[in-house]
């Protein structure tokens, strides 16, 4: 099975169009993305199909996306952690990356789209769910995982999990300036959370064994800006060998002869994040070879049993094919918004982190 090889101002629409039809015929009537047919939905899947709705120009079907999000939003700013036909499948928790998501998927719609008055619709649950989300800082910086079924914190903090956070909190920001309500504490709170990320290492796994056998550990303070781009190319250059398994993808542990789609895309942007464009093309062109002709794609592959693992072609995971399809061929406007950090000033000016520069989205 031959790979697709992907280039600036070439996007297949026609090979896309079936993994967008997918994602359509997923969503639900009251505008939630299963993970499948009779699955449940999560947030953070659930952000990530509807940003693969907006790259694949079904902007009224994210949208519906993301009010499912805000009619389903509880008082204090949260999700809880599944829901099913309707109803709340996981009351055990609600987890802060998952709730932080929002903000970039709402960024990502209105970079995209460029419509102020949905954004201005989605601002209230916006700003509630951040403040959720941030209300489980810490001094450090660090933000706790999840609070439990009563509302207590879980009082520990994930490398993965804090760097999605990072990156909606840049999201979140942007959106504020845009809509002319900057929030200074965002910024304020985003800085800690950065200097805890890339400082402070005993602030992260302190309860548990270290999720460091984990390719998101490696790769995602890459992808969310967390690991400068003049560091970045080293960083991911330390644990290749531990994770990328060639003409195949990128592990999702580095002990398990198993290959993720999903992670692999997540791969290929935090390489072009790093600058590494030529390793970029060829990751992703590995990858279509676990795609159906139906527009689905595997959530993996054994490499060991030669199998198909799990039995589940994924929503969240069509989407990540159309992110990193789109991070490649700069087809939307929203192309930059896992490549660089992109945060506004309060004229609404992007401030470039390496030289001082300022550039407009």
């Amino acid at each position: 099975m031959s790979g697709l090889f992907l280039s600036k101002g070439l996007f297949p629409q026609e090979f896309f169009r079936p993994t967008v039809e997918f994602l359509l015929r997923a969503q639900q009537a009251d505008g939630s993305i299963p993970w499948f047919d009779g699955g449940h939905c999560d947030p953070w899947d659930h952000v990530e199909s509807a940003m693969g709705l907006s790259i694949g120009g079904e902007y009224r079907a994210a949208e519906n996306a993301y009010r499912w999000l805000k009619n389903a939003q509880l008082e204090d700013g949260s999700w809880w952690a599944a829901y099913r036909a309707g109803e709340v499948d996981n009351r055990e928790r609600r987890e802060t990356n998952f709730v932080a998501y929002i903000a970039t998927g709402v960024w990502h719609h209105y970079l995209i789209t460029q419509n102020k008055v949905f954004l201005q619709e989605m601002w209230s649950c916006v700003r509630r769910a951040i403040s959720f989300v941030l209300a489980q800082q810490s001094r450090h910086g660090d933000i706790n995982w999840a609070v439990n079924a009563q509302g207590q914190p879980m009082t520990d903090a994930l490398i993965t999990g804090c760097s999605s956070i990072y990156k909606s909190l840049e999201c979140a920001v942007n959106i504020s300036v845009v809509l002319g309500d900057p929030r200074v504490d965002w910024r304020d709170a985003r800085t800690a959370l950065g200097e805890a990320l890339r400082n402070k290492p005993e602030r992260f796994d302190r309860t548990w064994e270290s999720k460091s056998r984990y390719s998101m550990d490696w790769f995602y303070p890459v992808l969310t800006g967390v690991v400068p781009t003049a560091k970045a190319s080293a960083h991911l250059q330390k644990r290749w060998d531990d994770f990328v398994e060639q003409g195949l993808g990128c592990r999702c542990v580095s002990d398990q002869p198993w290959v993720t789609v999903a992670e692999s895309c997540e791969l290929t942007m935090a390489l072009l994040a790093a600058g590494d464009h030529a390793r970029a093309v060829m990751v992703y062109s590995w990858l279509h070879q676990w795609r159906e002709a139906s527009g689905e794609y595997w959530t993996g592959y054994q490499f060991v049993d030669d199998v198909l693992w799990p039995d589940e072609r994924p929503t969240w995971t069509a989407a990540a094919i159309l992110l990193a399809a789109d991070a490649l061929t700069e087809h939307t406007a929203a192309h930059r918004l896992f490549k660089d950090v992109c945060v506004l000033d309060l004229n609404g000016a992007e401030i470039a982190p390496a030289a001082g520069r300022m550039r407009s989205w």
